[in-house]
């Protein structure tokens, strides 16, 4: 069968595009921006990338007509800009024109699980895409999940954030609002299950675990799993304006994150019964399970996909591609080279930098600039990174952006995606005579970017010659 899969970089696509090629489907994987999808890591010909922007109808055109099945697993609930809603609304339409257009069948959509009366302006949005997306040319088959665990989800990983970090939580009322999680290898066994079969033509089904909890209860389960002694003490006075900046400081969310999630959660989710995991045998596993098989991922360092990596900046709405070439003129350059005795070795440090190795040099300092970029609202150092020694384009890495990882050509190139005011490049390339060139680059934005450049320029002085030497160590001195 040939599948469209939409959202091909986010957290659920990329959990289940492995599952759909060990089944021997062909699948097109529909991105804004190719340079975001490794598509090297699949040794298969069934795998092919197009670029579409749902936003731009045009763009649509890249969609092949012969396609049978497509998956619907947009959304643009962690934007900064803009009415999310609307956003959505756009999207979902142009998609269901353009699928209307083509061979299609079925289409599947991963949505939310919307029970309540009142339901917040996240949960609306999905619920709307459902209306949207239904049509008399094709089979519409919905699952409405809630709160995903697995290893890089966000959910997971903000209660991680929560249970690691806090021995004692003061904590908003919405801790002890109901819930019903699902692991995220249900997840994607329903979504594959589901493909052709006309029992779930043009019907929804809500998707849970076994496990109905609050979420007080879920960060208790969490410690205990995680062998931490946490408290917890629910007050009345969390407005969800201070909610969200009490997620937004503790955890690795962005704001505009965090307040849809605070919105969410004061939303009881939990699941309308339904005979779906009969019907296809899926078992169902628990919540302390699910927390389990996360954490075997993540000490495997076998994290698939990160929300993490899904949220960019709006810079990089026009594509990677317009930040691959680091501006010349007009820019403060920072540019130190040494000649390495292990280039191979030095390579593998430069693989790993950031997250739990840090930056080689300086890191209390590097720390201080996190948090002071979190104080003016930028995203600081605690998204880490997905993977201890593999680094894609499109990843997140503390607070910066790959836009370039290439090992072959021993090239990884930076961008900042904390506040500045202007733009920074960070670049590690070595050449042919192995040499290891290091070079920072601020293009800077008026008057106030280049009081910036010189307010900060004792500290690069420190921070980058001590990481470069650090980078060139032989692993004999290390």
């Amino acid at each position: 069968m040939k599948i469209l899969l939409t959202g091909a970089t986010g957290y659920i696509a990329q959990r289940l595009l492995p599952v759909l090629l060990e089944n021997g489907h062909i699948v097109v994987c529909c991105v804004r921006d190719r340079y975001r999808f490794n598509i090297k890591k699949y040794a298969t010909p069934n795998v092919s990338v197009i670029e579409a922007d749902f936003l731009n109808e045009e763009s649509l055109r890249n969609i092949p007509n012969d396609i049978d099945l497509a998956y619907y697993l947009i959304h643009s609930m962690s934007t900064d800009s803009g009415d999310f809603g609307r956003m959505e609304e756009i999207c979902a339409t142009n998609f269901k024109n353009r699928i209307e257009e083509t061979n299609a069948k079925q289409v599947i959509y991963l949505s939310g699980i919307s029970n309540a009366d009142e339901l917040s302006k996240h949960l609306s949005s999905r619920k709307n895409v459902e209306l949207i997306l239904s049509s008399s040319k094709y089979a519409l088959t919905i699952l409405k999940a809630g709160i995903i665990v697995g290893s890089g989800s966000a959910s997971f990983e903000i209660i991680r954030d929560l249970v690691e970090k806090l021995p004692i939580m003061i904590t908003p009322r919405w801790l002890k609002t109901r819930c019903q999680p699902i692991a995220i290898r249900n997840v994607v066994e329903f979504l594959v299950g589901v493909i052709g079969k006309p029992e779930t033509y043009n019907h929804s089904f809500d998707i849970g675990g076994p496990d109905i909890l609050s979420y007080k209860e879920m960060l208790l389960r969490f410690a205990k799993i995680r062998g931490l002694k946490r408290s917890i003490i629910i007050v009345p006075f969390m407005t969800p304006k201070i909610s969200s900046y009490w997620l937004y400081f503790i955890t690795a969310t962005s704001f505009a994150l965090a307040k849809n999630l605070v919105n969410s959660m004061k939303i009881e989710v939990t699941c309308k019964p339904n005979n779906l995991a009969m019907l296809l045998g899926i078992k169902l596993i628990d919540y302390d399970t699910s927390i389990k098989l996360a954490f075997d991922k993540i000490e495997q360092n076998q994290v698939l996909s990160s929300w993490k990596d899904a949220q960019t900046s709006d810079k990089f709405s026009k594509g990677f591609s317009t930040f691959m070439e680091v501006p010349v003129n007009g820019c403060y350059k920072d540019i130190r080279s040494l000649r390495l005795e292990n280039p191979a070795f030095s390579l593998e440090k430069i693989w790993a930098i950031g997250g739990k190795t840090g930056w080689y040099y300086g890191n209390w300092l590097w720390e201080i600039r996190g948090i002071l970029d979190q104080l003016a609202g930028g995203v600081g150092m605690r998204r880490g990174r997905k993977s201890d020694n593999e680094i894609t384009t499109g990843d997140a890495l503390d607070f910066w952006r790959v836009v370039l990882a290439d090992k072959n050509e021993k090239r990884l190139l930076l961008f900042a995606e904390m506040k500045l005011p202007g733009e920074a490049w960070l670049e590690f390339k070595i050449d042919e005579h192995q040499i290891l060139t290091q070079t920072a680059t601020f293009r800077p934005l008026g008057l106030l970017g280049r009081l910036y450049w010189y307010a900060v320029l004792p500290f690069h002085g420190l921070i980058f010659r001590g990481m470069i030497k650090n980078l060139a160590k032989t692993e004999v001195e290390k």
